[in-house]
């Protein structure tokens, strides 16, 4: 495959307020939607593709506008139903090209790539801006307040132990670190720039993960009890924060309360609450595991105690006073889906409906480690953990060459592939959802699930270039609390290290890359200072194996963004792209942008990032 070069000579369109005014439509408005193409294009007409009730029909647009670079063109797209799918036709001498989310095709597509209004709200304006740091709480900071006896199940650890990789103890090592922990280092993330606090469970279980409730009725003991919760959530929120929640509502922990009265009670009404086999173990537990029986939402009472209604689960948690201000779903894929059972959306929007009754601010995101867009478009989940369109594309693009790690589940290493496939994948998996979703999706370089970012790509130069892709992407950057200062781990449960406060309080240490933290702090502070970073449309620029670059751009900026892996040949730019008059204004990596009278020029040197406002 050639490498892709000069994408701004295409035609494009992304749902961002340049092309979509009206991005969440009501049912039954028309919504102008506009497409530029560049002033090279050798177009007849352009006519957008709707489809109504399933059946394509051909709407024509008229030229708005003309300008130095390209012409405007709007058409209006009826939304008849709840997701209005539509993509661009070009008609030209040499034929007809189709232009959709995931890029220009001289040949017929299907409609899983076309581009969508939805009339579903999207989330809430605080996640437009926010930026998410992930604590896995029995690692991120002890507060020395514990007392009492530790469970039986546990190990106790030292505080700077390995963490067990695999094997016997990995869901038992236990490091003590508790909530009071945590409040007592919000000056942590307050410093690094982050505003979303995501807590992993804290519910009681029989693991350090707490993926295996007990319980959805008290914060377990060993994190401090609901008390602690609650005093962290005022912290939280008294430094103008936000806090979230996770919850497993796909199944819960063999030791449940609701799961012992069903087994000693076949007839009751918890029975109902579970999947029954006449297989070993006589129960469906989540992946064939015996410790986590699955939930079945058929049972009638199930939704009132789980997902529906101020006493849920879900509701209980989030007024006074915890006030979460929402939740990340664990196994949301697989939530209400088991044989012929498909209840995802139904529960989905359940939750949805609670949650906006209580606190319409809070937000709702899903785990899904593969293609999302069917539970996207339609109401539910407001985002997802963007594994599949982030993650996965961004590390075979800068791992390691000389790692041999498996990929996220897979039984083969992570592959090493050039920028071009990164594009398309990430292209490919965007264009599944709204574009009201994409922005909001939780694009993450690693997680508590996965090996540590440091460990895959091999040094801090690439972290850099990664961080770089994460804090200037479309969407909402979510990161695992230790990447900030290079810890490392080879997969997900190796990954969840203590966070070494003492070489963290002393300005670095062997553990803990100093270099890397600012890295991180001066990457989220350029996010900060620009509305086209953080809301802005998307257009590639440049795509070539070694080099990536983009524009964000909304009505009143426009961003360049250039990430290399290595030094390369470098390209040039259009001139228009620099406001008249003005200079490229460095954000990020010190470079120049050569400016010429016709042209401006990429640097080639690499590896590096550099990010520039021109507009």
């Amino acid at each position: 495959m050639s490498p892709l070069r000069h994408l701004l000579d295409q035609p494009h369109h992304d749902g961002s307020e340049l092309y979509v005014r009206r991005a969440t439509p009501r049912l039954g408005d028309v919504v102008p939607v506009r497409v530029r193409v560049p002033v090279s294009g050798t177009e007849r007409a352009v006519w957008l593709r709707t489809v109504r009730d399933a059946e394509p029909r051909m709407v024509p647009t008229r030229l708005e506008r003309v300008d130095d670079d390209a012409r405007w063109y709007v058409g209006e797209v009826p939304v008849h139903n709840p997701v209005a799918g539509y993509r661009v036709l070009l008609d030209e001498p040499g034929g007809y090209r189709w232009l959709n989310g995931r890029g220009l095709h001289q040949r017929d597509v299907p409609d899983a790539g076309d581009f969508r209004l939805t009339v579903h709200d999207p989330a809430p304006a605080w996640m437009d801006t926010s930026v998410v740091y992930q604590v896995f709480p029995d690692r991120f900071a002890r507060s020395g307040r514990q007392t009492g006896d530790l469970p039986d199940w546990a190990l106790p650890a030292a505080w700077d132990d390995e963490p067990i990789a695999s094997g016997r103890g990995v869901a038992q090592q236990f490091f003590g670190g508790d909530l009071t922990g945590v409040e007592q280092r919000l000056d942590h993330l307050q410093r690094l720039g982050v505003d979303t606090l995501y807590l992993t469970p804290v519910f009681p279980g029989r693991s350090n993960h707490r993926y295996d409730a007990s319980t959805f009725d008290v914060v377990d003991p060993l994190l401090g009890g609901d008390e602690a919760l609650a005093s962290l959530s005022r912290a939280v929120h008294a430094r103008g924060m936000r806090i979230m929640g996770d919850l497993t509502t796909n199944h819960t922990g063999a030791g449940h309360e609701w799961f012992g009265r069903a087994q000693a009670d076949r007839a009751g009404e918890e029975a109902s609450f579970y999947y029954w086999t006449d297989d070993d173990p006589g129960y469906v537990g989540w992946l064939e595991h015996a410790s986590l029986p699955k939930l079945n939402y058929n049972a009638p009472a199930l939704a009132g105690r789980m997902v529906e209604g101020p006493d849920s689960v879900i509701g209980r948690w989030l007024v006074e006073p915890y006030s979460l201000d929402g939740w990340r779903i664990d196994v949301a894929n697989m939530t209400g889906r088991y044989a012929d059972d498909d209840l995802t959306l139904q529960v989905a929007r359940t939750i949805r409906s609670t949650m906006h009754a209580l606190n319409p601010e809070a937000v709702l995101v899903s785990e899904h480690f593969h293609d999302a867009g069917t539970d996207l478009a339609a109401g539910g989940w407001h985002a997802n953990m963007n594994y599949s369109a982030f993650t996965r594309p961004v590390w075979t693009w800068l791992v390691d060459p000389e790692l041999d790690l498996g990929f996220l589940g897979m039984p083969v290493p992570i592959p090493r592939r050039d920028g071009v496939s990164m594009v398309d994948t990430m292209r490919d998996f965007d264009s599944t959802v709204p574009w009201a979703v994409t922005t909001h999706q939780w694009n993450m370089l690693g997680s508590h699930d996965t090996a540590r970012l440091r460990t895959v790509v091999g040094t801090r130069e690439r972290v850099e270039l990664a961080a770089g892709l994460l804090f200037t992407y479309p969407g909402t950057p979510a990161m695992f609390a230790g990447d900030e200062g290079g810890l490392t781990g080879t997969n997900g449960e190796h990954s969840r290290v203590a966070m070494p406060w003492a070489e963290i309080d002393a300005g670095g240490g062997p553990r803990w890359d100093a270099r890397t933290f600012e890295i991180y702090r001066s990457l989220i502070a350029v996010r900060r200072g620009s509305r086209a970073l953080r809301e802005g449309g998307m257009r590639w620029a440049v795509v070539t194996p070694d080099a990536v670059a983009y524009l964000r751009e909304t009505l009143d900026e426009r961003v360049l963004v250039l990430v290399a892996r290595a030094p390369w040949e470098g390209v040039d730019l259009p001139r228009h792209l620099l406001a008249p008059g003005a200079s490229p204004e460095n954000l990020y990596g010190g470079g120049d942008l050569g400016v010429h009278p016709d042209r401006l020029r990429l640097p080639g040197d690499g590896p590096g990032v550099q990010v520039w406002r021109l507009a």
